[in-house]
């Protein structure tokens, strides 16, 4: 009797042509569903940074401004101005939390309005698809 070791090679490419197409299939709908879950990431985010703020309001009767920008949720930016600064700060984690991309948020105080921006995937303003800006406002809907 005569033993076979290993496959052939119209085997091998079978498999091959077999998985190429699986992947062909598969990969594109788990690609989308990860840029869809680093956008939800981006709106959890905004929504603690959001929380951390009004925390921050509360103590203090003022958001930080666009110049102190979310690092006053680390640091108190002027004692003199803010007497009521929580000692722990309002940020767990003593970080500024970065985006999904590595990206910094943008942070913008216009006369106590405020704004959380993601420059989303490519870090640069404006875009579309995976580049487009999240705003706190659309996470707000």
């Amino acid at each position: 009797m005569k033993q076979r070791r290993g496959f052939s090679l119209l085997e091998l490419m079978i498999v091959i042509i077999i998985l190429g197409l699986l992947s062909a299939l598969v990969l594109p709908n788990l690609l989308g569903k990860a840029e869809s879950a680093k956008r939800k990431l981006v709106c959890i985010q905004m929504q603690q940074i959001e929380e951390a703020l009004k925390s921050f309001k509360f103590d203090n009767g003022i958001y930080p401004s666009t110049e102190e920008g979310l690092e006053a949720l680390i640091h108190n930016p002027d004692p003199e101005k803010y007497t009521n600064y929580a000692s722990t700060g309002y940020l767990e984690g003593k970080k500024v939390p970065r985006d999904p991309w590595k990206h910094p948020y943008v942070y913008l105080n216009d006369e106590g309005t405020i704004n959380l921006i993601s420059l989303g995937a490519d870090g640069q303003e404006g875009g579309d698809g995976e580049a487009k800006d999240i705003t706190l406002q659309e996470c707000s809907r």
